[in-house]
């Protein structure tokens, strides 16, 4: 069994061609930037729309457990020492307000979802993608669906921060045709900072995967006052270039999930996208270091 928050059809932003992307529960990092928050904590989690809520309180009329209780200024709070995820509370909620965020899946009920889409990966050169969250947090189950879907001739593709042991990505990587790696910031004291953990296992994991030749896109958010900075960008460059890596995509910031964020009852983060002339520098720091640079993907 996996924890599964989404499956997200016809993308095609995640790998080439048009992809099926498996959102995978659970990440050891906690970006304060991440736009999938609803992806970091290991366990469901409800998140609640204000705009939809009716006020009506059915949901907490039918808690069993008076796990939810609603407040002026902080609207609903889902008391996670008396939930037991009965669920009943989603099924009065007429305007789905609320909703569960994660579901147990096996490896043949993702299967089912991924095979839907087998005509449009082949006509495209396309494939699924295993994203999250982090991926490799749950490597059985991924490794398994890897296999599977080299069986079924599925081109695969895993999207991580690396951030894992090194032999648990050595093992998926057998199965695994395209890893999309990120990057973020260089300086381990300033990674930890901003992303909850340190980078030295990650960088350790890309030049492992480097020496493998494994087909590696590597990619880093740009995010403005975080790692946007010149030193930053040189020294990631300078790195990547200096272990074989020929290209890099940058992923330039967007706010899709500061409203997540609201809705699991978070502080977002919130900042302007990159500006174009901005983006601009950072492509040609990057090409002074002799790698090939493309927005998106």
């Amino acid at each position: 069994m996996g924890l599964i928050f989404d499956i997200k059809k016809f993308a095609i932003h995640d790998g080439p061609g048009i992809r099926t992307t498996v959102f995978f529960k659970g990440c050891p990092l906690t970006c304060v930037w991440c736009h999938n928050p609803e992806g970091i904590v290991r366990e469901p989690e409800f998140m609640w729309s204000e705009p939809k809520c009716l006020g009506c309180k059915m949901c907490q009329e039918s808690c069993s457990e008076s796990a939810l209780s609603f407040s002026d200024g902080n609207g609903l709070y889902i008391d996670p020492t008396r939930c037991n995820l009965c669920r009943a509370c989603i099924s009065v909620c007429h305007s789905q307000a609320l909703e569960l965020i994660g579901r147990e899946m096996t490896v043949d009920d993702v299967l089912e979802e991924i095979e839907k889409d087998i005509l449009f990966y082949d006509e495209s050169k396309g494939g699924v993608t295993f994203s999250g969250g982090e991926p490799l947090m749950q490597p059985e189950f991924l490794y398994t669906l890897l296999k599977s879907c080299r069986t079924l001739g599925i081109h695969t593709a895993v999207d991580t921060s690396g951030y894992a042991p090194s032999d648990v990505l050595a093992k998926i990587s057998e199965y695994t045709d395209l890893f999309l790696y990120d990057v973020k910031v260089i300086n381990d004291e300033i990674h930890t900072k901003v992303t909850g953990a340190s980078n030295k296992i990650i960088f350790e994991n890309l030049e492992m995967l480097q020496n493998m030749k494994k087909d590696l896109i590597v990619r880093i958010p740009v995010i403005p006052g975080i790692n946007d900075d010149e030193k930053n960008i040189s020294e990631l460059g300078e790195f990547i270039s200096s272990i074989g890596i020929e290209g890099v995509n940058i992923l330039p910031y967007h706010k899709g999930g500061v409203e997540k964020a609201k809705k699991l009852g978070k502080s977002p983060f919130v900042v302007n996208s990159p500006s174009s002339r901005d983006l601009s520098r950072i492509e040609k720091t990057l090409i002074s270091f002799k790698l090939q640079v493309k927005r998106g993907g």
